[in-house]
């Protein structure tokens, strides 16, 4: 049996250099905190989110009467709902509504890999349902870093590192890019204790400067919920929820 490849690429600015195989699955990780947020969102019961790269995209969904969430350098933006912050989508009020967001990195990475036919949402929150759900796919992976503003981040890094070492404990992958074996590395580097490991981190940095502790601490937090969000037709839905016709 040919095994499936895995690859990381670590920087949106990258990604089509990796992006070889249409077939292949993306998945998107902006562990601080896009992804995160995101599948906080799905579990706390939100129909689906519309991604948009631009501040003034998100403003047009805003006066068409869109709860809409705006977030740059890690703030939110004023005049908007709520930020990236997983919190703002543990509401109830949030639940079967849509939802616009925009984000520093993660928006953005979505929109680079629209093209592709399969994009997954990627979290520490829900890495095992995540990878059930590539593993059983069958298909190359794509695991896309948002990084920030286009450079190396550690933390989407070190998901990428879990990521594959949940995938290579099925037979069916094990053709690892050096990126992947890179990443596995770190992650295995950074167990048992991962929130100090990222304490000099440029972006745990930045968010403890806002007093986000308690977000950091929140988005490492692994398998604590079983929601695939995947992007369709400009759209991301809860993959369960999503039915082809």
């Amino acid at each position: 049996m040919e095994q499936k490849k895995i690859e990381v690429s670590l920087s949106p600015a990258l990604f089509s250099s990796y992006y070889h195989n249409p077939d292949c699955n993306v998945v998107i990780v902006d562990i601080f905190r896009a992804t995160s947020a995101i599948c906080t969102a799905f579990i706390h019961g939100v129909k689906e989110i519309i991604p948009v790269s631009t501040i003034d995209e998100a403003l047009a969904y805003k006066k068409d009467g869109f709860l809409v969430g705006a977030e740059r350098n890690g703030e939110v933006v004023e005049g908007f709902d709520f930020g990236n912050s997983p919190f703002s989508y543990m509401n109830e009020k949030l639940k079967d509504k849509t939802i616009v967001l925009t984000t520093t990195n993660g928006t953005k990475a979505i929109s680079i890999a629209k093209e592709a036919n399969d994009i997954y949402i990627g979290s520490f929150l829900n890495l095992n349902a995540l990878a059930e759900v590539l593993i059983e796919d069958e298909r190359d992976v794509l695991i896309q870093c948002a990084g920030w503003k286009n450079r190396f981040n550690l933390e989407d890094t070190l998901f990428a590192g879990a990521l594959v070492h949940k995938l290579i404990a099925s037979p069916k992958f094990g053709n690892l890019a050096d990126s992947a074996i890179m990443a596995s590395q770190l992650y295995t580097l950074s167990l048992p204790d991962m929130f100090s490991y990222l304490a000099d981190s440029s972006h745990r940095r930045r968010l403890q400067r806002l007093n986000l502790d308690e977000d950091i601490r929140y988005c490492l937090q692994q398998s604590i919920c079983n929601v695939v969000p995947v992007f369709r037709n400009g759209v991301l839905v809860e993959k369960n929820a999503f039915v082809s016709i």
